[in-house]
C-alpha cells in the first residue's frame, strides 16, 4: 500500500531531527546547554530533537554554531527545504493561479526520458485534449476559488504535450477503466477524449493500459501517481501535491505500478473497453 503524504514528510522531518540530535551528543551538550547557547527557551531544543517543532534555516544555523560543526550548515539546511518541499498543499501551489502550477513542471518533464503515470481519478494530463483539459481546470478554479486564468493554463498543459512528441521519451500510462466512464465535460468532451486515447495508443512510444473494472481484484486502486525515470514519484492527493525522492519510495511506487501493469489489458482489448465506453455515451 502506498505512502501516505503525512509519513513520508513526517519521516524526512524525523531524519533532520535525528541528525541535529547526534551534533549535539557528539558535541558534549546537553538540550539544556544547547538552548542556553542559542538564546533559546528551555524546551526549544528538546523539542526541536524529538520531531514536534521543525527547525527553520536560522535555527540550524544557530545549532551549528553551538556545536561547532558550521561546516554542516548549508548540507542541514538543503535537508529542511528538501523536507519542507516535499508536501504541497494545491492553495500554495496554485496561489500564483493555474498557469504558473502548470509551467513549473516543464523542466522536470524535459529532463526526464521514462515516464509511468497511473490515474484512478482522470485521464493523466499529458494525454487529455484541450476540451476535457479545460472541463477539468475549470472545476478545479471554480471549486478552489482560483484566479480565473484557466485559458492559459490549459494552452501551458497543451504545449507541455509536445513532449510526446520529441526525443527518445518512453510513456507508459495505466488507466482504471472507471476514468473512461466519468463523466467529465458532458458527452461531447468526453467521446473527444475517448477517441484520442486510441489514437494515442497507436504512438510506437506510448504504452496505454486499461485496469478493468471487476469484483474479483486482489490489488485495489491507489492514488494517482507519476514517476519520472527512477529518481522521482509525484502524487495529486485531495489535499496538496507529494513529491518523493527516497530510493525505497520510489521502489515502492514502482512496484506497484507493475502489479497495476500486470492486471491491465492492452492493444485491441484496451480499445474494446474504450469503444465500450463511448458507447455508453448515447
Amino acid at each position: 500500500m502506498a505512502l501516505s503524504a503525512s509519513s513520508s514528510a513526517q519521516q524526512a522531518r524525523q531524519a533532520l531531527a535525528d541528525r541535529l540530535g547526534e551534533l549535539c551528543r557528539d558535541a558534549g551538550l546537553t538540550g539544556l546547554d544547547l538552548a542556553a547557547l542559542c538564546g533559546w527557551s528551555r524546551s526549544k531544543s528538546s523539542r526541536i530533537m524529538n520531531g514536534r517543532t521543525p527547525p527553520s534555516a536560522d535555527d540550524i544555523r544557530a545549532w551549528c554554531r553551538a556545536c561547532g560543526v558550521e561546516d554542516q550548515t548549508e548540507d542541514l539546511v538543503a535537508s529542511l527545504r528538501t523536507a519542507e518541499g516535499m508536501w504541497v498543499g494545491w492553495r500554495r501551489m496554485e496561489r500564483a493561479g493555474l498557469k504558473q502550477a502548470q509551467e513549473a513542471r516543464l523542466p522536470l518533464y524535459q529532463r526526464t526520458r521514462r515516464f509511468r503515470s497511473y490515474s484512478s481519478w482522470l485521464v493523466p494530463g499529458m494525454i487529455q485534449t484541450q476540451p476535457y483539459t479545460t472541463a477539468a481546470l475549470q472545476a478545479i478554479q471554480r471549486r478552489r476559488g482560483l484566479v480565473d486564468d484557466v485559458a492559459e493554463a490549459v494552452a501551458a498543459r497543451m504545449e507541455r504535450q509536445r513532449i510526446l512528441y520529441e526525443g527518445d521519451r518512453r510513456f507508459a500510462f495505466l488507466v482504471e477503466e472507471s476514468v473512461l466512464r466519468s463523466g467529465i465535460g458532458g458527452a461531447g468532451v468526453m467521446a473527444g477524449q475517448l477517441g484520442h486515447l486510441i489514437a494515442i495508443a497507436s504512438l510506437p512510444n506510448v504504452s496505454l493500459g486499461v485496469v478493468p473494472m471487476s469484483p474479483h481484484r486482489e490489488r485495489w486502486p491507489a492514488e494517482g501517481f507519476w514517476i519520472y525515470d527512477a529518481a522521482q514519484v509525484n502524487i495529486e492527493l485531495i489535499s496538496g501535491y507529494l513529491t518523493l525522492t527516497q530510493p525505497s519510495e520510489v521502489a515502492m511506487y514502482a512496484g506497484t505500478f507493475a502489479e497495476l501493469a500486470e492486471l491491465a489489458v492492452y492493444g485491441a482489448p484496451a480499445r474494446a473497453l474504450i469503444t465500450s465506453a463511448m458507447d455508453c455515451l448515447g
